[in-house]
């Protein structure tokens, strides 16, 4: 069985950074592809960033390109989002979740391993 367990949320000031990270077991961790998503109160789950089996390819969205960064460590079976410039549009629940496949999706129709989520939120 899969796990996910993510760490490294918490409460920052606006412009502050934070890193979180997502432990796997339970299986293979280097030939899937692995994403971010959160969820804010009121709003539904989106995407965030996700990153193919090699780290040759990653994905974000919009509103958190050139802030965020996701990482792999295939050794130590984490994934990480190095988050900078946090603003209170930031404020929501993280997820890490396993794709599918080896690639770095932006749906959530491919991935079908969660996370329990870590809270993030960003005072302004």
């Amino acid at each position: 069985q899969v796990q996910l367990v993510e760490s490294g949320g918490g409460l920052v000031r606006a412009g502050a950074s934070l890193s979180l990270s997502c432990e796997a077991s339970g299986d293979v961790f280097s030939t899937y592809g692995w994403g971010w998503f959160r969820q804010a109160p009121g709003k539904e789950r989106e995407f965030v960033a996700a990153i193919s089996w090699n780290g040759g390819t990653e994905e974000y969205a919009d509103g958190v390109k050139g802030r965020f960064t996701i990482s792999r460590d295939d050794a130590m079976n984490t994934v990480t989002l190095q988050m900078n410039a946090l603003t209170s549009e930031d404020t929501a629940t993280y997820y890490c979740a396993r794709s599918l496949t080896n690639t770095a999706w932006r749906e959530e129709s491919w991935y079908n391993y969660w996370g329990q989520g870590t809270q993030v939120t960003v005072s302004s």
